[in-house]
């Protein structure tokens, strides 16, 4: 089970003396290593690079399960339970498919660059994508992730940029990159993760198999088609000695894709991957004995920076199945320690906990509310998580919705509400973490404690990073503001990228001269040192009466109060002086709330989103949790156009990390917004006259 190293609460961080400059705070330091930051592992300094880190565990625990996944049984046609490999075993593959790799490369395509060339990984988080990841590191090659949801034109645009040569990828992709062949002139070969051969069970009498047409229609576009253990087979049999890279050296182009313009190459190094370790190491302990659950894709860096801790740590790592629907099916069967998630899954865990316990009918919901009440009394006086009684009455019954090991979940990439955050802190008597960071940033630069029991903000910074507020004037945010500094969140240490690939200008636009990392999110320091994030610098505007608005911040905040809302999209232009909201329903807490309303006459969901009864209540609920999120006047969301017209990658109006595309969405819905806009402008007293 994971432990935990425990820090001064009262005085989290600290600004360093003598560093504050004009216009910005000083320097914001972890508390406990105000002399220095951490930029290596400090347990073992012979850990350098990610190929150290593999050797290293594999020689203390070679023998010990790393890797699960659930496969597939076709004769009972469901997914059987996880089948795990050795550290050991594991290694011999990674020298097999590397020596293969090597061997195609040099022997077979004929390339005379046999190192830092760049590798393709396309697929959703399985075995084969680690097995290749680390096949990189090992033969100092350059990792170049693929969103498994990426769309043609991005994934081309990544390969021709990247001047990927060979793609791993799982089967489902082939065709796609086959398609497009003729605009990947650097493309020579595909490795499928999964089998291309002919499987007789499948055969038909005269035709040709799928893996054969595969095969031929690659040699028909001059790219070699292989399968995963026909690369393994080709190492084995021309094996290579590992080239291992140097800490300074990229280990892999992490591209991040912006709402507008093409994805930017993050330049990920080895010592950036071990300084980002190195923090983990010294707060939150992890053992062989844990397991975490691998779903976050491992094409985002904190799924990858997630991975890098368990391997260090010689904990088990069990992939999902790729189907986020059936996750916690998987969570059950997997009863991991470690449980890394996202607001928006918590969200949903949270309302399903919320109507089976105290809001459930009759004495269920009766005790579950007392239960609740005691235990959260107990957390905001500083007592804990654990109830004697409670716990043993009902949520030890809740744990096991999450198989019932699970000791710490740690959550990102979006703020997520404090009533949730403590709710789940007392539901499943465990530890929640919330962090903050980006692939810039290798996803770790702050992370609140585990003992703390006052949510709503992200922290203190890890010992790896310091952290200063610069002032944003034209927001109204400076570093004298009171009670507390605010400001845009600058982040620097060894953990932060070198740059972006190809790309001098944005580069300079997010690293400054003393590499100072802006990160274009707004946030106030207190006098415990934790942060909060409060605004965000980018996709801002001004209404008409000159109020700059920024629209994320309001999204996260009407969200994450909001159990109605799936997704949200909040409008302002600059002639008008009011917000509007495009929403998504949740289905499974709208429909109740939405018949209620109408007396339940009907339960189609797209009836009920045009019901102006609904609609009406619909917003006075994002108003209540406007007024909870503390918005000011100003930002309060005046009309809502209620759609089941979901935000998704495949329509455009969502990128592959699952952000808005703010102009796509105002375009999508151009006609509903000017509808809004009207209404309002025809309910003002001037529109009367």
């Amino acid at each position: 089970m994971p432990t935990f190293i425990k820090f001064n609460l009262e005085q989290q961080s600290i600004e360093l003396p003598g560093t504050r400059t004009a216009g910005a705070t000083g320097h914001y330091r972890h508390s406990a290593f105000q002399d220095g930051l951490i930029d290596h592992i400090r347990e073992a300094p012979h850990v350098k690079t990610l190929y150290d880190m593999f050797e290293n565990s594999v020689k203390k625990y070679g023998k010990k399960e790393f890797l699960g996944h659930r496969p597939y049984n076709r004769v009972t046609k469901k997914h059987d339970g996880y089948v795990w490999q050795t550290f050991e075993q594991i290694h011999k593959r990674v020298n097999d498919f590397g020596s293969g790799l090597m061997h195609l490369n040099q022997a077979i395509l004929g390339h005379s660059q046999l190192n830092r060339w760049s590798l393709g990984i396309w697929s959703t988080n399985r075995p084969e994508w680690s097995i290749s990841e680390i096949s990189c590191n090992y033969n100092n090659l350059v990792s170049v992730p693929l969103y498994d949801t990426l769309g043609p034109d991005a994934v081309e645009y990544v390969i021709n940029h990247a001047e990927i040569q060979m793609v791993v990828c799982s089967s489902n992709h082939i065709a796609t990159l086959l398609q497009n062949s003729a605009k990947l002139p650097s493309l020579r070969a595909i490795i499928s993760m999964d089998s291309l051969r002919d499987d007789p069970a499948m055969a038909i009498p005269g035709a040709s198999s799928a893996p054969a047409l595969l095969r031929a229609w690659g040699a028909e576009k001059g790219i070699k088609v292989y399968d995963f253990l026909e690369m393994e087979a080709l190492g084995a049999a021309h094996p290579r000695k590992p080239s291992p890279p140097r800490e300074e050296e990229v280990a892999s182009l992490c591209y991040t894709s912006g709402t507008t313009g093409q994805p930017k190459g993050a330049q990920l190094t080895h010592k950036n991957f071990i300084a980002a370790v190195s923090t983990n190491v010294e707060s939150i302990v992890l053992g062989p004995n844990d397991t975490m659950i691998s779903f976050l894709p491992l094409a985002h860096i904190m799924g990858r920076y997630l991975d890098s801790l368990s391997m260090y740590a010689g904990s088990r790592i069990g992939y999902f199945r790729g189907d986020i629907l059936t996750l916690l099916d998987d969570v059950v069967e997997l009863k991991p320690t470690f449980f890394p998630a996202v607001p928006r899954l918590l969200n949903k865990i949270y309302a399903k906990l919320v109507a089976a316990t105290i809001e459930a009918p009759g004495l269920v919901g009766a005790l579950a509310r007392k239960a609740v009440a005691a235990k959260m009394a107990n957390l905001e006086a500083g007592k804990g998580i654990h109830h004697p009684l409670w716990d043993r009455l009902l949520f030890n019954k809740v744990k096991m919705a999450l198989g019932g090991n699970v000791q710490v979940i740690v959550t990102g990439s979006a703020p997520i509400a404090k009533e949730v955050l403590n709710f789940l802190r007392i539901a499943f008597g465990c530890v929640v973490l919330e962090g903050y960071g980006s692939t810039e940033s290798m996803g770790t630069a702050m992370l609140t404690l585990p003992e703390e029991f006052i949510p709503g903000h992200v922290g203190a910074p890890r010992c790896g990073c310091d952290v200063k507020l610069v002032d944003v004037p034209e927001m109204n945010y400076t570093s004298n503001d009171k009670p507390f500094p605010r400001g845009e969140i600058c982040l620097r240490g060894p953990h932060i990228f070198t740059g972006y690939f190809k790309d001098e200008e944005k580069t300079k636009e997010a690293l400054d001269s003393e590499n100072w990392l802006h990160t274009g999110d707004i946030g106030f320091v207190d006098n415990r040192g934790c942060f909060t994030i409060i605004d965000r610098k980018k996709n801002i505007f001004k209404l008409a009466q000159g109020e700059y608005v920024a629209p994320e911040k309001i999204e996260n905040v009407l969200s994450a109060r909001c159990n109605l809302v799936a997704q949200l999209f909040v409008h302002g232009e600059s002639l008008e002086s009011t917000l509007v909201a495009i929403a998504i329903p949740e289905p499974e807490t709208f429909v109740p709330f939405a018949t209620a309303i109408t007396g339940g006459s009907t339960s189609d969901v797209a009836v009920l989103c045009k019901d102006p009864k609904v609609i009406d209540a619909f917003l006075k609920e994002l108003e209540k949790a406007g007024k909870a999120g503390s918005l000011r006047g100003f930002e309060f969301v005046k009309k809502v156009h209620l759609s089941m017209d979901m935000f998704s990658i495949d329509n455009g109006l969502l990128t592959p990390t699952l952000k808005v595309r703010r102009p796509q969405v105002k375009d999508h819905f151009a006609d509903q917004i000017k509808v809004m806009y009207d209404d309002l402008r025809a309910c003002t007293p001037a529109a009367k006259l």
